[in-house]
């Protein structure tokens, strides 16, 4: 008999070799319906799969993010049987699950698919899934694995099959369809009721653009037909506020050929936003402490091998410029300039902490199939700042840092975030991570207490630590239920020590600085992606580019309509004047479509009496004001950073 230890305490105990599905059917059968796969241990498992030995066991459901991920990349091993039958000899690369749905990458040699395409495969997986096949797992030795591949001339499979050793290899087969896979998998096909193939794309294997370029087929799936619905609705809400297709139509950004892909040119409406967002940041900075420095865009290759940058980074930095003997890179992040500035100088803990702060420009090479509009770019600005301080202060300091990111969510009315507390991988000390085992986990006890002591929302994550200490991403959501990663807050033990920075401690001792690296407002461009969604283009009036238009109904209030533009703009709103002989309706019409947040109709009355006719975006007419008056009410919205 083995013992099974469920999520409330209770132990059971059955035979060894029982399932999941076993364990729920015991419980009721109503909850074994609802099982897609289990957390064994911390693992995922295919909820058929026999447990052996005593466990803790977490059944999960579609309301669990295990389940969901389950589900998705069963969904892709159901899709890749549609696409077998509809296109004999395919060969496949990888399906994984993704934030919502999945995909596959194919190779289907010379033929091409269309979206009409995709309507046939959804046909043919809704019928593969009414058979209710089971996902069957199999170990199999790896040179059965190569024989059986080699057979079906699948040079991708086999390439993943070289990198394993025997015990490490599964198939799955659902079907009449086989595929190597470290799984989990749901019990069947099925509870895959609803089924949406989203999009075509191409993606180079292995991510690597020198080699063959793949088809990537998106899809999406649901266990009921309502879900699937809701989420199409979304979608196509989603369409709308697409940062690329409105930072086109408000002329916030543009791109160039000539210029180099990911290369963001910001139009004079978004430098207005980024102006706007370096005010906020810099008035709370200052509020809070920072002083603020300026750095080069470039370093030599010395600097960058003490940071530990080149070797666990390299990948995604420009190459080097060779200039006098010397190696230089542009800049992919500005923490090594903000070290030597804390060098710069002896510091004693009278000092402490030490707050520098910096929007500053960095360079990335993502691969080109992953740049995406604003959010994945080559050249990015960072609200950065360094926090050098002793392991007394670190607690106050990141609780301090938290809070400014809560007063950012208010301002921007982001009411749904989380903290992703990311861990070490113990496993990959020495390669991916600073072999100091102890630091480790001593510096990631003292983020946790944090975040326990403060209440914030937050999930740990093992394995997406930064290279020399943990971190925690921000993970927000938009008005329409998007997520996105919006920033990270980093604890840093080992560039204090890579530096040899130090400061005297009151016993008159050299000790070394914890570093904590923030940024909670991310990079200029990422933000204002996400802020183009969120509002889809309508901005507060504080982070409009136009605060105001002025709409005269004819010429003849062209004089007193100007006298009104001089007035706002004195006070320092952003303003200007509609002067096309134009209907006052089509005037109206195009200011909406702007996402202008207030216009000011000029007509007869108005100008005789002194005043202006306003109307708010998306309201309508708010009602005659003196000019004075609407000046002070627009003048404390703006002030005061109102959401509307």
């Amino acid at each position: 008999m083995i013992k099974i230890t469920l999520p409330d305490g209770a132990v059971k105990e059955f035979e060894s070799g029982v399932t999941a599905f076993d364990v729920a059917k015991s419980i009721s059968e109503g909850l074994a319906k609802k099982v897609l796969a289990a957390d064994i241990n911390g693992e995922v498992w295919d909820a058929t799969r026999p447990i052996n030995n005593d466990a803790s066991l977490k059944l999960l459901t579609w309301d669990d993010a295990g389940g969901k991920s389950t589900f998705w990349h069963s969904s892709a091993h159901l899709m890749a049987e549609a696409v077998e039958a509809a296109f004999p000899g395919v060969k496949f690369w990888v399906g994984p699950a993704i934030e919502k749905g999945f995909y596959y990458d194919m190779d289907l040699g010379d033929r091409k698919i269309s979206e009409e395409d995709l309507i046939v495969l959804e046909k043919k997986m809704q019928e593969l899934a009414k058979q209710n096949n089971k996902y069957i797992r199999k170990d199999v030795p790896k040179a059965e694995a190569l024989k059986y591949f080699t057979e079906k001339g699948d040079e991708y499979k086999l390439d993943l099959i070289s990198n394993l050793n025997d015990g490490e290899i599964t198939f799955y087969t659902q079907g009449g369809f086989t595929d190597l896979c470290r799984g989990p998998h749901i019990p069947s096909t099925g509870a895959i009721k609803a089924i949406k193939l989203t999009s075509i794309a191409g993606a180079y294997w292995k991510g690597d653009e020198k080699n063959k370029q793949l088809t990537r087929i998106y899809g999406v799936t649901f266990p009921n037909q309502k879900e699937l619905d809701e989420y199409v609705l979304m979608m196509e809400e989603a369409k709308k506020r697409d940062h690329r297709k409105l930072g086109k139509e408000l002329g916030i950004y543009t791109m160039d050929d000539n210029v180099g892909p990911g290369l963001i040119l910001w139009m004079p409406n978004g430098t207005v936003i980024i102006e706007e967002l370096e005010k906020l940041a810099k008035e709370t900075e200052k509020e809070a402490g920072y002083k603020r420095v300026v750095t080069p865009h470039i370093a030599k290759e010395s600097m960058y091998l003490t940071s530990g940058h080149l070797p666990y980074y390299a990948d995604s930095m420009f190459p080097p410029m060779e200039m006098d003997g010397e190696k230089y890179y542009l800049r992919a992040m500005n923490c090594p300039h903000h070290h030597k500035i804390f060098d710069a100088e002896q510091r004693s803990y009278k000092d402490l902490p030490l707050r520098i702060a910096e929007y500053g420009t960095c360079y990335r090479y993502e691969q080109s199939g992953e740049l995406f509009g604003l959010m994945r770019v080559r050249c990015l600005h960072m609200n950065d700042a360094h926090i050098y301080c002793s392991k007394e202060d670190f607690a106050q300091e990141f609780k301090a840092v938290n809070a400014m990111y809560l007063k950012y969510f208010k301002i921007f009315g982001i009411e749904k975030y989380v903290m992703r507390l990311s861990l070490h991988d113990p496993e990959k000390l020495g390669q991916k991570y600073v072999n100091e085992p102890e630091l480790w986990l001593e510096t990631e006890e003292l983020v946790r207490n944090v975040l326990i002591e403060t209440g914030v929302p937050f999930i740990e994550v093992k394995g997406e630590g930064a290279f020399y200490g943990p971190k925690i991403d921000v993970q927000i959501w938009s008005a329409i239920g998007r997520e996105f990663t919006l920033a990270t807050n980093q604890v840093d033990f080992a560039q204090s020590r890579s530096f040899k920075l130090s400061f005297t401690n009151q016993n008159n001792q050299p000790e070394i600085p914890l570093i904590i690296h923030r940024a909670p407002l991310g990079t200029h461009e990422r933000f204002i992606g996400f802020l183009l969604e969120h509002y889809a283009g309508k901005f507060p009036a504080w982070l409009a580019p136009l605060q105001v238009k002025v709409l005269p109904i004819s010429d003849k209030f062209m004089d007193y309509a100007n006298t009104v533009l001089q007035k706002l703009i004195k006070a320092d709103i952003r303003a200007e004047i509609d002067d096309r002989s134009e209907k006052i309706g089509k005037k109206i019409r195009d200011t909406e479509v702007a996402k202008v947040p207030y216009m000011l109709v000029i007509g007869e009355k108005e100008m005789n009496d002194g005043k202006v006719s306003v109307r708010r975006q998306g309201k309508g007419d708010t009602g005659v004001k003196p000019v004075e008056e609407f000046i002070h009410e627009i003048s404390k919205e703006i002030n005061d950073r109102l959401a509307d």
